[in-house]
């Protein structure tokens, strides 16, 4: 079908005339309906502009949130690493120390590196996991049971290795023997 044929389908009008559709004038209705039809293509043209413009803001906004993201990060482990540096620092003075075979000195120096570390870690919200008591699978990581007399049953006997939570966080559970 041509246009014009369609537009009078559309209308619900048939041509009645016998004549062809293109020999036909246009009438007022068809004209209103061009009008009508070029504004909504505008309208449909400037939602897509729109759409598009939005979809490359987002886009945009997404990576420069993943650049914060990674500039946070940084910021972050270079504030940390700037906290550890003065343990690296007791750690060479204490390996100087060994190399002189100043049991004393190299003990000193030592103690001092664990201190200095453990304040660091405890200024970045590290807490050991506390594991004298009951055992709490969710904090404990039981390596084996063993017969205790004196502590009762699923009680912790032993600390095989320590467990540290950052927050609520459990980083690393406490490895413990408990008692049957």
């Amino acid at each position: 079908m041509t246009e014009p044929e369609l537009t009078n389908v559309v209308d619900g009008e048939a041509p009645a005339d016998g004549a062809s559709p293109e020999a036909r004038p246009e009438t007022p209705d068809i004209e209103r309906l061009r009008e009508r039809l070029d504004a909504a293509e505008a309208k449909r043209d400037e939602y897509l502009t729109d759409l598009q413009r939005v979809a490359a803001e987002f886009d945009n906004y997404r990576k420069r949130v993943a650049r914060d993201q990674q500039a946070l990060a940084a910021r972050a482990s270079a504030g940390l690493v700037e906290r550890l540096l003065p343990v690296l620092d007791d750690l060479e003075r204490a390996l100087d120390a060994a190399e002189r075979h100043e049991e004393a000195t190299v003990l000193d120096g030592v103690r001092m590196t664990r201190d200095a570390l453990a304040s660091v870690l405890v200024a970045e919200g590290l807490v050991e996991i506390e594991a004298d008591g009951a055992f709490d699978p969710h904090a404990h990581e039981a390596l084996m049971t063993t017969a205790a007399e004196d502590i009762a049953s699923g009680d912790v006997v032993e600390v095989v290795q320590r467990g540290y939570r950052l927050g609520d966080v459990v980083l690393r559970p406490a490895r413990v023997i408990v008692a049957e």
